[in-house]
């Protein structure tokens, strides 16, 4: 309806807008709206809810639609245009602030009505009304301040947005209007409602409520707001139980529904997310049916709305808590609104419906056809000069003080406009012709605005036209027979988001006391019982039924006791060095270890030996020593895993291994080469010689090495606690960090084994007297046959044995390539020395 009605109005404006054009001033049509007006050199545009209720009239379509009835006049909204005017009339007087220019206004009714606000919006545009068709044209609207509500802004704004004429609202706060690509040329002196729900979130939590009510206006203003609301609330594990939507042009059958969704529901606090016109009926209701002991919390917009601050709706709201504006004193405003007067001008729309609102009588005015019959006639001395009514208090001003900001932002901007420079600079000297000024020149300077105004409050506007949020934090407390509004803290945010909550909790009267309220579906489960999520309900709702095995209410690291009735920590496991297992398999890898520099020891003796000749003294010695450090490399496995433990024991054993495996392909190479040299002709042996295996090991090693540093500065192992099956039991082991890189490492490995496997078995015809091709065969199929085994033992071994598996893999390949390929070797050195000597060593190939 809205995008429809905005639509229309589109066209409409159009059609007016091409009516000027094409005859001047002259009017084919209006809508006899009456205004607010005096005329200046630079004309402002105002659209205010004076009355807060269109009277709807049955169209008939033979006929012209009669002439919109509005009922509901609301005082605040009436001071809300008087502070327009007086701060004009402020600007007007002060020589610093555009000298020799006159500003002017015209300000029209818009009922709170989106229709009506259409209808004020094109009144702007056209023209004004009060001027003859024969008398000069007045200068167009330059800029509009508008409206108090959302969802009239958004069709405002839309109107304005199109042609770029400057839309300021001082009470309009949907975020929806923050939307640069629908409304470009839309600002406001209040803070947009996603700053709003974040501050309601945060009372929410502060207080420690989890399961709440809400209440919003059926319009874009409590839709969006209750959205964004729910959104902030949802993350602190809050639960919305119900949501009621209420409006003024309801039935009041609409508010009596929602009254009893509240009675039966079983929530004690409720966000009344609502225009004070929407949600005073329901007010009311709840008030006449005695519904008590709620905690309700207030948006901006009705919480100091002086129509339900009174002691009758107090005893059922009460200890209200909400979020406002930061109230401002404007000292001179009160002389102004004092000097209201229906005589002094007659003609003047409003003011006679404030004096009627204010005195209670009608004034004797000509062509009166007001309340005669309903009010007593006025004397004529009537006077304000000692009335105490709110509204002559202006102490405490806060949407007020939002008009006096935005009247001033856009004064500010003009000045800049037209004097090229700021407020404040001389010489003063202008520099634009006011009839070539654009709106869209006029949007741009508004965008550029800051200023700090004469009560200290800042005033510019972000890329999308909002001010800085902060919020006053307020309390309904009845003091003296009057509510009153009194601030208990303040919730201000930074530019990055962040808030930073203050209240004083001592100064807050609660409906239900000197005590917080408690707002919860269900209460926290007894020890010994768990919650039991109830189907269809919100996760705050739960039953709570006895702990049975399978409970897990206390924390990952804890584990409840027999009785059900405390948490207790969880037994940690890991393979320790002091038990049994890790006691065993440290001493058979110290044992692997020492047999490796013994052998190293023995060879290093017999280093002049034909045996130890024939099998590469250099290259043995290089894979003894590689074999040394896989024998200690298991000893990283064992005690409780740490980031240095875990980052040692995979790179130490992946570096380790490659060595090793690279001393053996060097080896395997060697053989290969000699087979190849056994035929005439073949200088293959001659060009592999020791800095060729060399090469081969290094490059080899030095690949894992580089895949090792990789992993380590990218993703590296870390410990990590994982929950076993068995509840009662931690188990702390290394995780791999990247699992990629621990397959490049290990795969790097195997297809190195596989090389030599594969080389070794093509060089099995070597003579049989010392044919190491063979030994290096089985040795490198132990060495496979343990790796594949391992990997089914691995993935079905539970808890720690995962890593003693590990490491008996780890053992049993290292012994493997120790005695398959050294033990003979041993063998012939210390039982057979007779075999020792080069002619049996080269047996066949000699013969």
């Amino acid at each position: 309806m809205a995008s429809r009605a905005k639509n229309r109005g589109i066209l409409l404006f159009l059609c007016v807008l091409s009516m000027n054009t094409v005859s001047g001033c002259e009017l084919l049509g209006r809508f006899d709206m009456p205004s607010l007006f005096k005329e200046g050199d630079i004309m402002i545009g105002g659209i205010f809810p004076i009355f807060n209720k269109e009277i709807i009239s049955t169209s008939v379509f033979d006929k012209e639609p009669p002439k919109v009835q509005c009922e509901g006049f609301d005082w605040r909204v009436f001071r809300w245009t008087q502070a327009v005017i007086f701060t004009i009339e402020e600007i007007n007087n002060d020589p610093a602030l555009l000298p020799n220019i006159s500003l002017g206004y015209r300000i029209l009714n818009s009922c709170d009505s989106p229709t009506n606000a259409l209808r004020a919006a094109l009144t702007l545009a056209s023209g004004a009304e009060e001027a003859d068709v024969t008398s000069h044209c007045p200068p167009a609207i330059t800029a509009v301040i508008a409206e108090a509500g959302s969802t009239q802004s958004i069709a405002v704004a839309g109107i304005f947005g199109t042609f770029h004429v400057p839309v300021v609202s001082h009470f309009s706060t949907c975020a929806c209007l923050s939307d640069r690509t629908k409304y470009p040329t839309f600002f406001r002196t209040i803070p947009s409602d996603y700053y709003l729900a974040k501050a309601l979130a945060a009372l929410v939590k502060h207080f420690g409520w989890q399961w709440i009510g809400a209440i919003q206006s059926d319009n874009d203003f409590g839709r969006n707001g209750i959205l964004a609301f729910k959104e902030e609330v949802e993350k602190f594990g809050v639960c919305i139980a119900f949501v009621a939507s209420v409006l003024r042009t309801y039935p009041r059958d609409t508010f009596l529904e929602v009254v009893e969704i509240i009675k039966q529901s079983s929530v004690k606090v409720i966000l009344a997310f609502a225009a004070e016109g929407d949600f005073y009926p329901l007010m009311q209701e709840i008030v006449n049916q005695n519904i008590t002991g709620i905690q309700w919390i207030s948006c901006v917009a009705w919480i100091t709305a002086p129509r339900p601050s009174t002691p009758e709706i107090y005893t059922a709201f009460g200890g209200t808590l909400g979020f406002v504006m930061q109230k401002k004193a404007i000292p001179k405003l009160k002389q102004f609104l004092t000097s209201i007067n229906p005589y002094t001008d007659p003609h003047a729309p409003f003011v006679r419906d404030f004096w009627e609102n204010m005195v209670g009588c009608t004034p004797i005015l000509p062509g009166n056809t007001g309340n005669e019959a309903t009010l007593k006639r006025c004397i004529g001395n009537e006077t304000f000069m000692n009335s105490e009514h709110d509204f002559f208090d202006v102490t405490e001003l806060r949407a007020t003080h939002n008009v006096y900001k935005a009247v001033y932002a856009i004064a500010h901007a003009l000045h800049q406009l037209v004097f090229c420079q700021p407020v404040g600079e001389k010489p003063v000297k202008l520099c634009l012709n006011l009839s070539e000024m654009q709106h869209k020149q006029v949007s741009k300077s508004l965008q550029r605005v800051n200023f700090t105004n004469h009560f200290g409050a800042e005033v510019y506007f972000d890329e999308n036209g909002d001010p800085p949020a902060n919020y006053e934090i307020i309390n309904w407390q009845l003091i003296n027979g009057k509510v009153h509004h009194v601030t208990l803290g303040n919730l201000t945010f930074a530019a990055n988001g962040d808030y930073k909550l203050s209240i004083d909790e001592d100064k807050i009267v609660w409906r239900t006391g000197k005590t917080v309220p408690t707002s919860v579906c269900s209460n926290v489960c007894p020890a010994g019982t768990r919650k039991a999520q109830i189907q269809g309900k919100p996760l705050c709702c739960f039953d709570c039924v006895p702990c049975a095995a399978d409970c897990t209410p206390c924390p990952k690291e804890y584990w409840s006791n027999e009785r059900k009735d405390k948490c207790i920590p969880r037994t940690i496991e890991f393979l320790k060095y002091h038990e049994p297992m890790g006691i065993a398999l440290t001493f058979v890898s110290l044992l692997g270890a020492s047999v490796s520099l013994a052998t190293m020891v023995v060879f290093v003796h017999n280093k002049e030996t034909p045996v130890i000749k024939a099998s590469n003294f250099e290259l043995s010695s290089l894979l003894l020593f590689s074999l040394f450090l896989c024998f200690l490399c298991p000893l990283t496995f064992l005690g409780k895993p740490t980031v240095w433990s875990c980052m040692l024991r995979h790179t130490a054993f992946g570096v380790t291994f490659a060595l090793c495996i690279s001393c053996v392909l060097g080896k395997t190479i060697v053989v290969v080469t000699a087979f190849k040299a056994t035929f005439p002709g073949n200088k293959v042996a001659g060009q592999f010689g020791h800095a060729q295996q060399r090469i081969i090991v290094c490059s080899c090693t030095f690949f894992q090495v580089v895949i090792c540093a990789l992993w380590l500065t990218s993703n590296p192992p870390y410990p990590h606690m994982l929950f076993t099956s068995s509840n009662n039991m931690i188990v702390l082991e290394c995780n791999t960090g990247s699992e990629f890189a621990f397959y490049i490492v290990m795969g790097n490995i195997g297809i190195l084994a596989i090389i030599c496997l594969i080389l070794a078995f093509m060089a099995r015809k070597l003579p049989d007297n010392f044919n190491e091709a063979k030994l290096i065969t089985f040795s490198m199929l132990i060495f496979c046959a343990v790796w594949i085994t391992f990997i089914p033992a691995y993935i079905s071994s539970p808890g720690k044995f995962t890593v003693a598996v590990e490491i008996f893999a780890i053992l049993s390949s290292a012994f493997g390539l120790l005695s398959s390929i050294f033990a003979p070797k041993c063998y012939i050195i210390f039982l057979k020395p007779e075999r020792n000597t080069k002619k049996h060593v080269m047996g066949k190939t000699i013969n």
